[in-house]
Protein backbone atom coordinates (compact mmCIF):
# COMPACT_ATOMS: atom_id res chain seq x y z
CA UNK A 1 0.00 0.00 0.00
CA UNK A 2 1.20 3.79 -0.83
CA UNK A 3 0.44 6.20 1.76
CA UNK A 4 1.41 9.92 2.00
CA UNK A 5 -0.19 12.65 3.80
CA UNK A 6 -0.33 16.05 3.86
CA UNK A 7 -1.57 19.18 5.97
CA UNK A 8 -4.35 21.82 5.01
CA UNK A 9 -4.85 25.12 6.75
CA UNK A 10 -8.75 26.00 6.39
CA UNK A 11 -9.36 29.60 5.29
CA UNK A 12 -12.18 31.84 6.79
CA UNK A 13 -13.66 31.39 2.68
CA UNK A 14 -13.86 28.02 3.21
CA UNK A 15 -16.69 27.98 5.76
CA UNK A 16 -19.96 28.18 5.65
CA UNK A 17 -22.44 30.11 8.08
CA UNK A 18 -22.76 27.26 11.10
CA UNK A 19 -18.67 27.55 11.14
CA UNK A 20 -18.30 24.25 9.20
CA UNK A 21 -16.14 24.00 6.04
CA UNK A 22 -18.59 23.94 3.72
CA UNK A 23 -18.87 19.98 2.42
CA UNK A 24 -18.24 20.66 -1.35
CA UNK A 25 -14.67 22.23 -0.39
CA UNK A 26 -13.35 18.44 0.30
CA UNK A 27 -13.15 17.75 -2.79
CA UNK A 28 -10.71 20.74 -3.69
CA UNK A 29 -8.57 19.31 -0.49
CA UNK A 30 -8.49 16.05 -2.04
CA UNK A 31 -7.60 16.81 -5.18
CA UNK A 32 -4.24 18.66 -3.70
CA UNK A 33 -3.60 15.56 -1.63
CA UNK A 34 -3.76 13.36 -4.35
CA UNK A 35 -1.59 15.71 -6.71
CA UNK A 36 0.88 15.94 -3.66
CA UNK A 37 1.17 12.48 -3.18
CA UNK A 38 1.42 12.13 -7.02
CA UNK A 39 4.67 14.46 -6.52
CA UNK A 40 5.95 12.38 -4.21
CA UNK A 41 6.23 9.37 -5.98
CA UNK A 42 8.06 11.50 -8.04
CA UNK A 43 5.17 12.45 -10.68
CA UNK A 44 2.95 15.63 -11.82
CA UNK A 45 -0.42 15.78 -13.37
CA UNK A 46 1.15 18.20 -15.43
CA UNK A 47 4.10 15.64 -16.76
CA UNK A 48 1.73 13.18 -17.26
CA UNK A 49 -0.55 15.42 -19.61
CA UNK A 50 2.49 16.38 -21.72
CA UNK A 51 3.65 12.32 -22.20
CA UNK A 52 -0.43 12.01 -23.41
CA UNK A 53 -2.42 10.66 -20.64
CA UNK A 54 -5.25 12.38 -18.73
CA UNK A 55 -6.42 11.36 -15.29
CA UNK A 56 -10.59 12.62 -15.10
CA UNK A 57 -12.74 11.49 -11.79
CA UNK A 58 -14.90 8.40 -12.62
CA UNK A 59 -16.03 8.16 -8.86
CA UNK A 60 -16.46 9.97 -5.79
CA UNK A 61 -17.48 9.48 -2.35
CA UNK A 62 -17.25 11.01 1.06
CA UNK A 63 -18.91 10.57 4.72
CA UNK A 64 -18.63 12.74 7.07
CA UNK A 65 -17.82 12.04 10.62
CA UNK A 66 -17.49 15.26 12.18
CA UNK A 67 -16.84 19.21 11.16
CA UNK A 68 -13.90 21.13 10.40
CA UNK A 69 -13.93 24.98 11.08
CA UNK A 70 -12.16 28.00 10.62
CA UNK A 71 -7.97 27.60 10.82
CA UNK A 72 -8.16 24.22 11.71
CA UNK A 73 -4.91 22.07 10.45
CA UNK A 74 -6.35 19.23 8.48
CA UNK A 75 -3.98 16.41 7.97
CA UNK A 76 -5.04 14.47 4.83
CA UNK A 77 -3.93 10.53 4.76
CA UNK A 78 -4.24 9.49 0.92
CA UNK A 79 -3.45 5.60 0.10
CA UNK A 80 -3.44 3.66 -2.57
CA UNK A 81 -3.93 0.21 -1.70
CA UNK A 82 -3.68 -1.97 -5.08
CA UNK A 83 -1.68 -1.50 -8.23
CA UNK A 84 -3.75 0.49 -11.14
CA UNK A 85 -4.73 -1.07 -14.35
CA UNK A 86 -7.37 1.37 -16.28
CA UNK A 87 -8.19 2.76 -13.34
CA UNK A 88 -6.52 4.58 -10.29
CA UNK A 89 -8.25 4.27 -6.68
CA UNK A 90 -7.25 7.13 -3.65
CA UNK A 91 -8.93 6.55 -0.54
CA UNK A 92 -8.66 9.39 2.08
CA UNK A 93 -8.54 9.88 5.91
CA UNK A 94 -8.91 13.87 7.15
CA UNK A 95 -7.90 14.36 10.82
CA UNK A 96 -8.01 17.15 12.84
CA UNK A 97 -5.24 18.51 15.44
CA UNK A 98 -6.69 16.38 18.04
CA UNK A 99 -6.73 13.58 15.54
CA UNK A 100 -9.98 13.18 15.41
CA UNK A 101 -11.37 11.50 12.01
CA UNK A 102 -13.72 13.83 10.04
CA UNK A 103 -14.41 12.36 7.47
CA UNK A 104 -13.12 9.58 4.77
CA UNK A 105 -13.29 9.49 0.92
CA UNK A 106 -12.35 7.92 -2.19
CA UNK A 107 -12.12 8.74 -5.55
CA UNK A 108 -11.22 6.20 -8.63
CA UNK A 109 -9.46 8.12 -11.53
CA UNK A 110 -9.29 6.42 -15.40
CA UNK A 111 -6.19 6.86 -17.22
CA UNK A 112 -7.34 8.22 -20.55
CA UNK A 113 -5.08 8.22 -23.94
CA UNK A 114 -4.95 12.25 -24.40
CA UNK A 115 -5.16 11.18 -27.77
CA UNK A 116 -7.78 8.40 -28.50
CA UNK A 117 -9.62 10.04 -25.36
CA UNK A 118 -10.16 5.99 -24.63
CA UNK A 119 -8.91 4.54 -21.45
CA UNK A 120 -5.87 2.75 -21.68
CA UNK A 121 -3.54 0.95 -19.18
CA UNK A 122 -1.57 2.92 -16.51
CA UNK A 123 1.83 3.66 -17.70
CA UNK A 124 4.47 1.01 -16.97
CA UNK A 125 6.98 3.96 -15.17
CA UNK A 126 4.12 4.94 -13.08
CA UNK A 127 3.27 1.47 -12.11
CA UNK A 128 6.97 0.43 -11.70
CA UNK A 129 7.44 3.75 -8.85
CA UNK A 130 4.33 2.30 -6.97
CA UNK A 131 5.35 -1.49 -7.20
CA UNK A 132 7.61 -0.79 -4.25
CA UNK A 133 5.13 -0.32 -1.94
CA UNK A 134 3.19 -3.53 -2.20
Amino acid sequence: MYLSEIQIRVRYSETDRMGYVYYGNYAGYFEVARAESLRNLGFTYKAMEDEGFILPVFTFSVKYMRPAFYDDLLIIKVMVRELPAARIRFDYETYNEKDELINTAETTLVFINKVTGKPCAAPAYFLDALKKFF
